[in-house]
């Protein structure tokens, strides 16, 4: 999965923050800060019980997903949030055609809560969809910079 341009986080944080009626005071910030801006601008939306705009929610997704891999390489588990990405990773057996057999998936509003710490796995088990016996980030959850409470 290709990692989002400033570009395209800077227009899908520009978007978002103008949603929320907010100017973005800060005209330049390195990409991880951009990164950082965007999820935070898309949980702003949802504490306030709004829907986030479309390539908010899409970038913010990616950005997680991206941190999941990184902080947790591999390819035995398959994490899916349909329709904007999927990542593989956890190390552990490697699946190499088909469905890999340790799968989660789950909508966006979910995968940026649980991946934010916003919530815990275990009061999410009901909108996520898990099979395999490897298919608990339960012990890798919040991402950075949202895991200083672990």
């Amino acid at each position: 999965m290709a990692r989002p341009t400033p570009e395209r986080l800077r227009a899908a944080l520009e978007a978002q923050l103008t949603e929320l009626g907010r100017a973005d005071t800060d005209p330049a910030p390195p990409a991880a800060r951009l990164e950082d801006a965007l999820v935070d601008a898309v949980l702003t939306a949802y504490d306030g019980g709004e829907e986030p705009v479309r390539p908010a929610v899409r970038l913010a997704v990616k950005v997680l997903l991206d941190r999941l891999a990184a902080d947790s390489p591999g390819r035995s588990v398959e994490v899916r949030v349909p329709p904007y990405a999927a990542v593989q990773c956890v190390e552990g057996p490697r699946h190499t055609r088909g469905t890999p057999p340790n799968v989660i998936e789950t909508d966006a509003k979910t995968w940026i809560l649980l991946a934010t710490g916003r919530l815990a796995w275990p009061e999410a088990r009901d909108r996520i969809s898990a099979s395999g016996a490897r298919a608990d980030l339960s012990d890798l959850l919040p991402i950075r910079p949202y895991d200083r409470a672990r």
